[in-house]
């Protein structure tokens, strides 16, 4: 007995070829080999305080990944002035560690990421409901621009956009008798 095909998770996406997943992690251990070599103490910097990033990356499953461009944004904005004083003060390891061990470097780094997920919950409720309240103002401009339009030109130019918004069927005229 055959076994039926199991069905892709996006049907509209193809899938991978394969091995192009495993050449790009042997390309991010070269790249991130390169990065530790190069500069070790902004690799261990952006390591651990991009962490709530790739959390909300891991979390985020929408086409979109909105919940993870906003937690990495603003979060990279909280990580960046830590890494300003490791590129021009003291590019050192010891560095890095002091600035990660200090407790409230860690409550700038990570409430920067809080902050970017408040933003995410937050915002799209409050841009709903102003949309919401621009719409049903524009509706009311429109309604008074009808019912003026009705009082000049009468209410057969009423009926007519009222036959078109009700649901039910208009009348057929009555048949008209052949020859």
């Amino acid at each position: 007995m055959p076994i039926p095909p199991t069905p892709a998770a996006n049907p509209e996406t193809p899938p991978a070829p394969p091995g192009r997943t495993l050449r790009r992690v042997i390309w991010s251990g070269v790249f991130l080999l390169t990065m530790m070599m190069i500069s070790l103490p902004t690799v261990i910097l952006v390591g651990i305080g991009m962490l709530p990033s790739l959390v909300a990356g891991v979390i985020d499953r929408s086409d979109g990944k909105y919940a993870t461009f906003c937690v990495c944004g603003i979060n990279f904005s909280g990580l960046f002035p830590f890494l300003m004083d490791v590129w021009f003060v003291n590019h050192s390891t010891d560095m890095a560690i002091r600035i990660l061990t200090d407790v409230f470097n860690l409550v700038i780094i990570f409430g920067s990421a809080a902050l970017g997920w408040l933003l995410f919950v937050a915002v799209p409720p409050v841009i709903t409901t102003f949309l919401s309240v621009m719409s049903q103002h524009r509706m009311t401009i429109l309604k008074t621009t009808q019912s003026d339009i009705t009082e000049e030109w009468g209410e057969k130019v009423a009926s007519t956009i009222e036959a078109q918004e009700s649901p039910e069927m208009p009348s057929l005229p009555d048949a008209v008798p052949g020859p």
